[in-house]
């Protein structure tokens, strides 16, 4: 048997490619295939089978352009409603590959048509070997219960529990999990960073397995559901079609400064891919900066949407590549151009742009204690609840974009998140809104830490 796991870093996603006798299988993959076509070839492997868990909601899938390109049949969750070319499966439904055996259990709950695969190397054992749970079980987690138009969020956690109870749990305690997201992504809460585990470490360990009846599991998992962000039923319904291949996007244009001057007038929304610190420098007034950095993809999804005509700014053609790959993974297309020489021919003609100033975490505490500035914390609530900064107020980033904090837009204002990513994008954000005294803290609550500044942890109170 080969076995391959492909991590995404940028989406905390997982998909796989499982081969036996020159037949192969990939599970969940992400939207650029190509990953998948060349492991098979250098394994001696044909691609002929493609299993989507579920109609993804935080990216967008390959499944279309892998099956095309290849000849492989897709097979989802019957409940899905897919309209491309695909085999509906349902409990029991079973794929043979060579010496493999992927068994089919329906298990809803993330979403009404969500699957896991169990897998059986039958040239091992005749016993399952495997199960790839999709956003069914995570590692540390389940997935959250509000994607479905079709479901309430009590009705899908109810769904959960028995899926989980019923079906996963009833699998022996060796049997590895591997599942479709690891941490940092929104499809769950509390997810470890390990990319693997057992239904035996999982049923000792996770939070959401401890959990003792029906009731109050769905009362927890419905509880401070972390905000949804609108393009997640967008890249269900273009997973739900199919999405075209990469190859058919158009050529992204260079424009001038004059023209971008233009395009900004009509509503074009500047996205600025540099670093912090380069965007920090120098930038277009009213950019949003989501570095290439981090979850570059996530954040451009949940802060720019899928609808927004978008203008990129970057330091290199490879930047301006890499940020087109990756923002065409969520779905975002609507580029219309990029600034042809940059951040320095926009100032070299003399149109507006503005810096951002940044405070180390010394710094920070010196003014604080002089009373001189108040402090934002962008984390998520259970970052939060881990540790902050005393009198700091808290506005998660995940809300920025249906409503920015309650502050006094003159007043000087310090914002962090845990590294110094999250609230550069919220400074951007804020300075768009016309925020004049934003503060960037370089290197975030990790610094501060670092420097052996003390901590609160009492509860939060949203700004």
């Amino acid at each position: 048997m080969y076995f391959e796991q492909f991590y995404l870093s940028c989406l905390a996603h997982a998909s796989y490619l499982l081969g036996s006798e020159g037949e192969a299988v990939v599970v969940d993959p992400q939207r650029d295939v190509d990953i998948y076509l060349e492991a098979a070839e250098q394994q001696g492997l044909t691609i002929r089978h493609i299993f989507e868990t579920h109609l993804h909601a935080d990216f967008v899938s390959g499944h279309k352009e892998l099956a095309a390109r290849t000849g492989a049949k897709i097979y989802i969750g019957a409940e899905a409603g897919a309209t491309f070319p695909h085999v509906d499966v349902r409990d029991g439904s079973e794929v043979a590959v060579g010496k493999l055996r992927i068994h089919v259990l329906e298990t809803p709950g993330h979403t009404p048509e969500s699957i896991c695969l169990v897998v059986t190397d039958t040239e091992r054992s005749s016993a399952p070997w495997a199960v790839l749970t999709g956003d069914t079980l995570f590692l540390g987690d389940v997935g959250r219960p509000d994607l479905s138009k079709s479901h309430t969020p009590q009705e899908l956690a109810g769904l959960m529990y028995d899926s989980l109870h019923n079906k996963l749990l009833k699998l022996p305690d060796d049997v590895l999990v591997y599942p479709a997201h690891g941490a940092g992504s929104l499809c769950g809460r509390k997810m470890r960073a390990e990319r693997s585990s057992t239904i035996g470490t999982e049923r000792l360990t996770n939070y959401a397995l401890q959990i003792p009846n029906r009731g109050e599991f769905v009362r927890q998992l419905t509880e401070n559901l972390p905000a949804r962000p609108e393009y997640f039923a967008q890249d269900a319904e273009i997973n739900r079609e199919g999405a075209p291949a990469l190859a058919e996007l158009e050529d992204l244009p260079a424009v001038s400064p004059t023209e971008l001057r233009a395009m900004i007038d009509r509503g074009v929304v500047v996205l600025d891919v540099r670093s912090a610190e380069q965007f920090a420098a120098g930038h277009i007034r009213g950019s949003i900066n989501i570095a290439l950095s981090g979850q570059f993809a996530s954040w451009a999804g949940a802060i720019v949407g899928l609808s927004s005509d978008l203008a990129l700014v970057a330091d290199s053609p490879a930047q301006l590549e890499e940020a087109r790959l990756r923002l065409a993974r969520v779905g975002i297309e609507s580029e219309r151009g990029y600034l042809q020489g940059g951040v320095e021919a926009w100032k070299q003609a003399g149109f507006p742009h503005q810096t951002l100033r940044q405070i180390s975490v010394e710094d920070l505490r010196k003014q604080l204690d002089a009373g001189k500035l108040h402090v934002l914390d962008v984390r998520r609530e259970p970052e939060w609840q881990s540790g902050h900064i005393a009198g700091a107020a808290w506005w998660p980033l995940d809300k920025f974009k249906a409503a920015l904090p309650m502050a006094d837009k003159s007043a000087p204002l310090a914002v962090h998140c845990k590294s110094g990513y999250r609230s550069a994008i919220a400074c951007s954000l804020l300075q768009r809104a016309g925020f004049e005294n934003v503060i960037d803290v370089i290197g975030g609550l990790d610094a501060w830490q670092q420097a052996q500044l003390p901590v609160a942890t009492e509860a939060a109170v949203e700004a």
